[in-house]
């Protein structure tokens, strides 16, 4: 056939344009709903630190007794290997980057609590609390301490402690406006989330503080935490979580699991509430459908085995820590809870081992699919965003550098984010 000649249709340009106009309120609808990865960087995890224990020192002093915490229960990478199960391939550039990490930015988010870490107290004392939170939030901004996010976990929309949690909310954002202006990174969470009209009223009020102060519609974002059995299900036997991402109309950044919550909303016993139990495999896989292509992220939850104590209990305690960031890590939750500073050398540890263990392979699978090289696997373009994703998360919490990744595969930021479906960013 020349280059001149065309194929033969049979269907009229009206029909192509009648089914075009047909479907254009999907497409628009499609294009609201699942608009993709925001591109931005989603930190590893979410510390919390109860509204009155807050200091200006809380994430260098955290990062301080976790160093301290590896001095002493181990002070070498071998030794870190041999409790965790490391590879000797990967030991030492990953106990080296952890204690990197925990010297230069030990607190990726952290989460000023007034809700069940903090508990129910004077109004006078919340108040004073939620102000001087603020206060210390805008001066670690200023002084450029603060980690890459900050925010609180207000009490929740139910009748009894409603109000105060919304005088808390006020008191924060107002003294942050105040104190110079919300900072980038701003995280708020609501909690006991268990109907999609309690996040409408979130949504209420933060637009009713946006206009107060002259605020861009849609600054103020926030996650939904999802710790309750109606969060999941409703009353009416149908799913709940997307009909709560929908009410947030565009401001639900992330959704929180909550491992003790949900797990005794369900009647699990104490002594088997856990990141691993069914039901929160349950909870968390309703979670992720619903949150998939919202551009909504994902956090796991937390445990409560601390490492403390004499070294066995420590290393009992970091062994599991690791196995289950692990396992998370393996089923896209890539944010989990962290509620003691001994639990910073086991998180990064096992994002670190998680991100380095499979950097080669996925530098290598993704250069072969740009390259159309082929290989031994066949990969499709949602693998390759995929690939893509994991290498852009590598490099954001530290696991792998810019450098080594591009060296491997010959691809710039901007690359891996075109790839990935992202807004393009620099690679530095």
């Amino acid at each position: 056939m020349g280059q001149q000649e065309t194929v033969a249709t049979s269907l009229a340009d009206t029909v192509r344009e009648g089914i075009g106009a047909a479907l254009a309120e999907v497409d628009a609808d499609l294009a609201r709903r699942y608009p993709g990865d925001p591109g931005t960087r989603q930190p590893v995890h979410t510390v919390y630190v109860p509204g009155d224990a807050l200091t200006a020192g809380t994430a260098r002093s955290w990062g301080d007794q976790a160093l301290a915490a590896l001095d002493a229960h181990a002070p070498d990478a071998g030794a870190l290997a041999a409790v965790l199960g490391l590879p000797d391939t990967l030991a030492a550039e990953v106990y080296d980057r952890v204690r990197a990490k925990l010297t230069r930015e030990p607190v990726e988010d952290l989460r000023i609590d007034f809700e069940d870490g903090y508990g129910s107290r004077p109004d006078a004392e919340e108040d004073e609390a939620a102000a001087r939170a603020a206060a210390l939030v805008s001066a670690a901004h200023r002084e450029g301490t603060a980690p890459p996010y900050t925010g609180i976990r207000m009490k929740c929309m139910e009748a009894a402690v409603r109000d105060r949690g919304i005088r808390t909310l006020d008191i924060f954002l107002t003294g942050l406006v105040r104190a110079g202006g919300l900072p980038d990174g701003l995280l708020l969470t609501l909690p006991k989330v268990t109907y999609a009209e309690q996040v409408t009223a979130m949504v209420r009020l933060l637009e009713a503080f946006e206009q107060t102060h002259g605020l861009a519609s849609g600054r103020i974002g926030f996650e939904i935490q999802i710790e309750t059995t109606q969060s999941i299900l409703g009353a009416d036997g149908r799913a709940t979580v997307a009909r709560m991402i929908e009410a947030a109309e565009g401001r639900a950044t992330s959704l929180h699991y909550g491992t003790f919550d949900y797990s005794a909303s369900c009647g699990v016993s104490a002594a088997h509430q856990s990141l691993d139990h069914p039901v929160a495999d349950h909870a968390k896989a309703v979670m992720q459908v619903a949150a998939a292509g919202t551009g909504v992220r994902l956090s796991d939850g937390s445990t409560n085995v601390l490492p403390v104590g004499p070294t066995e209990r420590v290393h009992d305690a970091w062994r599991l820590h690791y196995k289950l960031v692990r396992r998370s890590l393996a089923r896209a939750y890539y944010q989990g809870w962290d509620m003691h500073p001994g639990h910073l050398p086991t998180r990064y540890a096992a994002v670190y081992a998680f991100y380095r263990e499979g950097l080669e392979q996925a530098a290598a699978r993704l250069a072969a699919y740009v390259a159309k090289a082929g290989g031994d696997v066949m990969d499709e373009p949602a693998t390759a965003k995929a690939l893509s994703g994991y290498l852009l998360r590598g490099l954001d919490c530290g696991a792998v550098d810019p450098g080594e990744v591009a060296r491997l595969t010959g691809l710039t930021r901007a690359d891996l984010d075109a790839l990935a479906g992202r807004p393009t960013t620099a690679m530095t």
